[in-house]
C-alpha cells in the first residue's frame, strides 16, 4: 500500500492584510506563484512531473478567481500541462488541499502532487465574493429562524459557554507573540519562509506585546446588530485576542516514498490520520474538539503521544477550549505561536502551520504532530503527521 510523505512544505512570511502592507502590492496569483517556484527549485523537481495542484482560497473573487490555482500554476512557469484546482473549506482550505493531495497519493491517484493555498486579505477584502448577496436561501432560514452569526460572535458565545474571562483570553494572545517573536529570533522559521522580493519576517508579529497592553483594547463586536439577542455575552474578544487581517501564501510537495526515493528526495514527515467534521454553525468553531478525538480514534494514538500541536487562533478561545477539552499539555500547544501572531491568511493557513507542525518536529525530535483548524459554517479539519 501506498504512503504520502511531505517532502518539503514552505510559506511566506505574513504580511499585515490591509492596504500598506508588506505583500499588499503583491498580487495574489503572484504570491502563490512565489511560492509554488520555491518549492520545485528548492527540490531539484521537474514541475512537469506533477500530477496535480490542489490549492485553498476562501474569497475567490476578484483578483482571486477564476480558479487562481490554476493561474498561479501558469504564472509560476510550470507546464501548460500541469492541472489545478481551488477548494474552499473556508479557514481549512489547505488543509484540506492537503488531505485531498495524500489521499490522491494513497489511493495511486497520483505520483507527485502540491497542495497550497493562498489568501490576499489586503487586495481581495474578507466577504468581497458575497457582497450583500443573501447567501443562506429560504430552506436554511427555515431550520436556523433565529439566522446564525459571524464568527466574532460565535467566539463571544464560546467565551461565555466555558467561562473564559477577558484576562486569560489577553496573556494566550500575549504568549502567541511572545513564542513566535522568540521563534523568529532565534531562526526557526528560516526553514519555512521564502522570502517575497525583500519580505524575509512576519509583519503580524508583535515582539513587545503583553496582556497588560492589550487590556486597554476595545471589544470588537458589542456593536453588531444581533448582540442583544444573547445576554449572557461579557464582550471579551477584542483586536488584541484574535487573528489579524493576512496576506500569505504556502506549499507543500507531497508523494509517496517510494517516489522520494526514486528521484533522490528525503521525506521530511508522512501524513499518519485525516479527519474532517461538522458541528454546530452557531458556535461554529468548536468542530476541532470532535474533530480531534475523532483523528486520534483513527489513529489509535492518544493526546500525550503527541508531541506538538497546531491548533488555529482565529480567536483565543478556540485552542483555549480545545486545550481544556482535549487535556492537552498547554506547553505542547501552539509552541512557536499562533495565528494571532503570524497571522491568519484564510486559504493559506492549513499548509502554513503545516509548515511550521514539520519544523518544530524536526527542532525538536519529537514523532507525531497534530494540526486542527476551525472553519467557517461550523466545521473542522485534523491530521496526524509522523516525522521521518
Amino acid at each position: 500500500m501506498n504512503d504520502a510523505v511531505i517532502v518539503d512544505v514552505v510559506r511566506t512570511a505574513s504580511g499585515k492584510g490591509k492596504p500598506g502592507g508588506a505583500l499588499s502590492a503583491v498580487h495574489p496569483v503572484d504570491l502563490l506563484a512565489t511560492v509554488l517556484q520555491a518549492l520545485v527549485e528548492r527540490n531539484g523537481l521537474d514541475p512537469a512531473l506533477v500530477d496535480d495542484v490542489i490549492g485553498g482560497c476562501v474569497s475567490q473573487s476578484d483578483e482571486q478567481a477564476l480558479n487562481i490555482t490554476r493561474t498561479a500554476v501558469l504564472a509560476a512557469g510550470f507546464p501548460e500541462s500541469v492541472p489545478a484546482t481551488t477548494v474552499d473549506r473556508q479557514c481549512g482550505s489547505s488543509q484540506q488541499a492537503a488531505h485531498f493531495a495524500a489521499q490522491g497519493v494513497l489511493a495511486g491517484a497520483y505520483d507527485i502532487v502540491i497542495a497550497c493555498g493562498v489568501e490576499s486579505m489586503s487586495r481581495v477584502p474578507m466577504f468581497s465574493n458575497a457582497r450583500d448577496a443573501d447567501t443562506a436561501g429560504a430552506q436554511l432560514a427555515r431550520r436556523y429562524p433565529e439566522g446564525l452569526v459571524p464568527q466574532g460572535l460565535s467566539a463571544e458565545l464560546i467565551c461565555a459557554r466555558w467561562d473564559l474571562d477577558r484576562e486569560e483570553l489577553d496573556a494566550f494572545a500575549a504568549r502567541s507573540h511572545q513564542r513566535a517573536a522568540a521563534t523568529t529570533a532565534s531562526g526557526g522559521f528560516d526553514g519555512e519562509i521564502v522570502p517575497v522580493g525583500e519580505h524575509r519576517s512576519d509583519e503580524t508579529v508583535r515582539a513587545g506585546t503583553t496582556s497588560d497592553g492589550l487590556a486597554g483594547l476595545k471589544p470588537a463586536f458589542a456593536a453588531h446588530s444581533a448582540a442583544g439577542r444573547f445576554p449572557e455575552i461579557d464582550w471579551r474578544i477584542t483586536p488584541g485576542n484574535s487573528s489579524p487581517l493576512t496576506d500569505g501564501a504556502s506549499a507543500a510537495l507531497i508523494m509517496s516514498s517510494a517516489t522520494a526515493q526514486r528521484l533522490g528526495l528525503r521525506p521530511r514527515a508522512r501524513f499518519h490520520s485525516f479527519a474532517v467534521t461538522g458541528s454546530d454553525p452557531l458556535l461554529m468553531l468548536t468542530g476541532v474538539v470532535p474533530a480531534t478525538h475523532k483523528v486520534l480514534a483513527r489513529s489509535g494514538l492518544s493526546i500525550d503521544d503527541i508531541d506538538a500541536y497546531e491548533v488555529n487562533e482565529a480567536f483565543a478561545p478556540v485552542p483555549m477550549v480545545w486545550q481544556r477539552e482535549l487535556g492537552a499539555d498547554p506547553e505542547k500547544l501552539n509552541p512557536r505561536g499562533g495565528a494571532i501572531a503570524l497571522g491568519h491568511p484564510l486559504g493559506a493557513s492549513g499548509t502554513r502551520l503545516l509548515a511550521t507542525l514539520v519544523g518544530q518536529l524536526e527542532a525538536t525530535g519529537g514523532r507525531y504532530g497534530l494540526q486542527t483548524m476551525c472553519e467557517g459554517g461550523g466545521m473542522a479539519n485534523a491530521t496526524v503527521i509522523e516525522r521521518l
